[in-house]
């Protein structure tokens, strides 16, 4: 408890700072907009690079790994779809996003330090693997989804051309491809590069985080609450439910990466689902709710899940 709980407050405190400073007007009405726009041009382009181009491409494939965590998140999402089509109707932007924020694990900003805590650098590995799932192969389908929403009124022709081009242009999608062309060069990356990269992509997780509290300043957080707690109750446990069916029951995984893969699949929704919202204008307030409910109910559904798994 007290390791979550470590990992947690800070998350909050963030949050909280953000919206204190924006409650007091201190920063001006566009800050969040400008905030958001250095997290999303620069702070993760260098954090998917400098992620990407420092770990080996062997050690990323670990197949048993990917396919648990891979596939619990496939399936997540596939529900929350289907749902959302039956009974949270809306705009293809706003379903595409109902379903990514009930899979999106904040792995790298809690994600890391609880394997870490609970596993070692067995642990590490682990994280950096469903890391790179979440952060690359998840939000470039969002990407994907979201370019295809913003053209949903041109001609098919037009919408694959316009899609493609926002796709070819998307600085998430180049910094990922970019580091793994560079990780399979072999080479070392350059001191001060890595460096840089480190120091901007350090600075995602709390910029994001901050932005999310000047963006609560005057926001209702209950609008669509039944929506919010539906999509937090995939994400804290219908994931990591089927994630362990896929581990144990089809993949016959034990030991560490079973676990860290459960881990990962029941940690709550990120901070990267309101930055990737507000950049396209669609589903912000409730991708808002839906991070700060998920993270306050996780204390809990850890808490027991660490139990379940006899995780000290």
């Amino acid at each position: 408890m007290n390791a979550i709980l470590n990992v947690v407050f800070p998350v909050f405190g963030l949050m909280l700072a953000g919206y204190l400073v924006g409650r007091a007007g201190l920063l001006g009405e566009d800050s969040g907009r400008a905030l958001n726009g250095f997290v999303y041009y620069v702070a993760l382009p260098a954090l998917f690079f400098g992620s990407m181009a420092e770990v080996p491409l062997n050690k990323i494939f670990n197949w048993p790994l990917i396919l648990a965590f891979g596939g619990g998140t496939l399936i997540t999402f596939l529900l929350a779809i289907v749902v959302a089509l039956v009974f949270f109707r809306g705009r293809f932007g706003e379903i595409s996003m109902h379903g990514l924020t009930a899979i999106f694990s904040n792995t790298g900003y809690m994600g890391v330090p609880l394997l870490q805590i609970a596993f070692g650098q067995e642990g590490v590995l682990a994280a950096v693997i469903t890391t790179v799932i979440t952060a690359v192969v998840v939000i470039s389908i969002g990407v994907i989804l979201l370019e295809l929403d913003r053209h949903k009124d041109s001609a098919p022709l037009v919408i694959a051309r316009n899609a493609s081009a926002g796709l070819a242009k998307n600085p998430l999608i180049l910094s990922a491809l970019a580091g793994i062309l560079y990780s399979a060069s072999g080479l070392p990356l350059p001191l001060p590069i890595a460096t840089f990269m480190e120091l901007a992509g350090n600075a995602a997780a709390p910029a994001a985080l901050f932005a999310i509290g000047l963006f609560m300043v005057g926001k209702s957080l209950t609008e669509g609450m039944v929506e919010v707690v539906w999509i937090s109750s995939l994400k804290l446990l219908v994931m990591p439910l089927i994630t362990a069916w896929l581990a144990y029951s089809v993949l016959g995984m034990q030991g560490v990466d079973a676990k860290a893969a459960i881990i990962q699949a029941a940690l709550p929704t990120g901070a990267l689902m309101f930055v990737l919202a507000q950049q396209y204008g669609v589903y912000v307030q409730r991708a808002t709710s839906v991070i700060l409910v998920s993270t306050v109910l996780s204390v809990l559904s850890l808490s027991a899940l660490f139990v379940l798994l006899g995780v000290e």
